[in-house]
């Protein structure tokens, strides 16, 4: 769809909340994904007592991981997004996202955690840490991945440089969460530069001082958290209001955002069926059941293999 009139202040066809939303400027060779995450950020983070330090991150690991996923093409698809650390106060962030459904856990140590005070770094959380981002795309293309260092002052930088340094896409990201007694809200905007080719096309060069990746990044900058986290501005006023004056927006209507937690007794009893029957022997309980906690849902499967 083409966007050339400004978005009316109240229409009920436009998206504010867990769905995705594509958009393309064809004159800049630009593409971007915006998100607000509510009521599924919030069954997520229910699963566990997370203190506010690990809430605040796992509800922007979630947003980044539905803006990446949002650039994957075709059923099936999946990007996975995993942080570990080496003596940081969290051990281990996961979140995966696949075709709407998104999930997320994070393992820490309460005792280190509490040594940290009430806003620690993205350093004092994972100490020397890496990020590692994995797609899974349908198709012929496969599954690839790249690491990156834990580095900068939050999840959206690192991210930006995997981008970089992975991929060589320029890529800006916008990050906001609030946490308060109503639950936790979460929005974000990716926004790339895919020079000579806006989608599809070979890249024939790729760099951060280009003019239209530097007018695009300018606009994209000008975004503040309190837009994003604004429940009566919709997503397509938000692009409205940064890119305005291009010739022509294309705005494109993405997925509907879901907590997606893929486990199941039948899921379990295909994974338990790779093991060895001695393996599976020493994993029953005294009533011949074997006890399966997932971590995403925090819910316990009782499988009688």
């Amino acid at each position: 769809m083409n966007q050339t009139n400004p978005v009316p202040e109240h229409n009920p066809q436009e998206v504010y909340a867990d769905k995705l939303l594509g958009f393309t400027i064809p004159s800049r060779n630009a593409r971007g994904r915006m998100v607000r995450l509510d009521e599924p950020l919030d069954a997520i983070l229910a699963a566990h007592d997370y203190p506010a330090p690990i809430r605040h991150l796992l509800a922007e690991a979630l947003v980044l991981t539905t803006l990446m996923g949002g650039l994957l093409k075709g059923d099936g698809s999946q990007v996975t997004m995993q942080a570990q650390t080496e003596a940081g106060a969290v051990n281990l962030l996961v979140c995966d996202y696949k075709d709407g459904d998104l999930r997320g856990y994070v393992d820490f140590d309460q005792g280190k955690l509490a040594e940290l005070g009430a806003n620690p770094s993205l350093f004092a959380l994972f100490g020397k840490g890496y990020l590692a981002i994995t797609f899974d795309v349908a198709g012929k293309q496969g599954r690839y991945q790249g690491i990156v260092p834990l580095e900068g002052d939050s999840l959206s930088q690192a991210c930006e440089s995997y981008f970089f340094q992975s991929e060589q896409v320029p890529t800006l990201i916008r990050c906001a969460v609030r946490s308060d007694g109503q639950g936790c809200v979460a929005a974000g905007m990716l926004v790339q530069h895919l020079p000579d080719g806006e989608e599809g096309r070979e890249r024939l060069h790729t760099r951060l001082d280009h003019p239209e990746w530097e007018h695009v990044a300018i606009m994209s900058g000008s975004l503040r958290h309190e837009e994003l986290l604004d429940p009566t501005l919709s997503l397509e006023a938000m692009v409205w209001r940064l890119f305005h004056e291009e010739s022509e927006v294309r705005i494109q209507p993405g997925a509907d955002i879901s907590r997606g937690c893929r486990c199941t007794i039948g899921h379990y009893e295909q994974v338990l069926a790779r093991f060895p029957e001695e393996d599976r022997q020493d994993m029953r309980n005294s009533e011949g059941l074997i006890l399966v906690d997932c971590a995403f849902c925090s819910k316990q499967f009782a499988i009688a293999a």
